[in-house]
């Protein structure tokens, strides 16, 4: 089973740290359709230094959701320590992350990110001296390199655990790839036999089968999904199930989606506000309604929504229009 540091997860799926997505209401959800860990979407250490308002906001947890992964990103050791001192002992947490894979230039232009990939000393420099000053299970999230000329995929998972890192998890991308082409598991599997601590893979896990393969080749200790949950938890429960019994869940039906994508709904208003979490939940609502037949107008008219009850009603007549079409068919048939 996947254990980082003292902390014990009940199964190897972890649910990947997506930013502007991984808040507590979708990772509450998430984390009742099973996950093993849920990881926060990241934060920046210089906002957590100057106490903005905005970024504390993001620090929030809900025990429900734990275990949980809150991760960090920064380019300057002196601000991530203090960032990392800071959710050691002002949140309910119970592992710190270190982002190390963020491929936008927002971010590496600022010495954070991916940009850290270029450099395993820099990686062994930042990470032990967050390990040093913090009393939880620090780990490192990263890409396999920065561009296909410098793959240190392996120095600098090895970097990590010589600084104390509990964990790596590896997307096997390079930051030049961003989110396309296919992700290379050989480099997740390399790294998995250099290192002695627990290593997740990550990139292209989009079936409970994927996830098992993924297991089967490269020997992960956890397999960690991100694209694939959006709108679709029961990608998670369903991976769960697979990996422990061997038996391939159903999908879910356009009612059971769109009940979720209304609790959803309802735990981002209770996080922000209505008017936040409307204009929020749009983009989601229209993952939810993802591979349901005829959702195309739906799907318009949910960026029309600027309520709780618009975008309700919208979606509950959908599923009620689905649900008559199939009964229709089915009488028919």
């Amino acid at each position: 089973m996947l254990k980082i540091g003292d902390i014990e997860m009940k199964n190897q799926v972890v649910l990947a740290p997506m930013a502007g997505i991984c808040n507590s209401a979708f990772r509450l959800t998430v984390k009742e359709f099973g996950a093993g860990l849920v990881c926060a979407e990241m934060v920046s250490d210089k906002g957590i230094v100057s106490q903005n308002d905005r970024t504390l906001d993001m620090l929030f947890i809900d025990e429900r959701e734990k275990p949980l992964s809150l991760q960090i990103f920064g380019g300057e050791r002196e601000t991530l320590v203090q960032a990392a001192q800071y959710v050691d002992k002002n949140t309910n947490a119970d592992i710190i992350d270190i982002n190390m894979g963020c491929p936008v230039p927002k971010i590496t232009k600022c010495d954070a990110g991916a940009k850290w990939l270029l450099d395993p000393n820099k990686i062994y420099e930042m990470v032990s001296a967050v390990v040093d000053a913090v009393e939880k299970p620090v780990t490192v999230k990263m890409r396999m390199g920065w561009d296909e000329d410098h793959i240190f995929a392996i120095e600098n998972a090895q970097a990590v655990e010589r600084a104390g890192g509990k964990a790596v998890a590896l997307h096997g991308r390079t930051r030049v790839q961003m989110y396309e082409g296919i992700a290379n598991w050989d480099i997740i599997r390399d790294v998995k036999q250099a290192v002695n601590i627990p290593v997740i893979g990550n990139g292209d896990v989009q079936t409970p089968q994927d996830a098992k393969r993924m297991l089967d080749e490269t020997g992960v200790d956890g397999v960690m999904i991100g694209r694939a949950a959006l709108g679709n938890p029961w990608m998670i429960y369903r991976t769960v199930k697979y990996l422990e019994t061997g038996e391939l869940m159903g999908e879910p039906n356009a009612r059971e989606k769109i009940d979720v994508s209304i609790l959803h709904l309802d735990r981002l208003i209770a996080l922000k506000n209505e008017h936040i979490a409307v204009r929020e939940m749009r983009k989601h609502a229209a993952w939810y309604l993802k591979g349901i037949r005829g959702n195309a107008i739906v799907r318009n008219g949910i960026n029309e929504c600027n309520t709780r009850d618009e975008l309700v009603s919208l979606l509950t007549n959908f599923a009620d229009e689905v649900e008559a079409k199939e009964q229709e068919a089915h009488q028919v048939g």
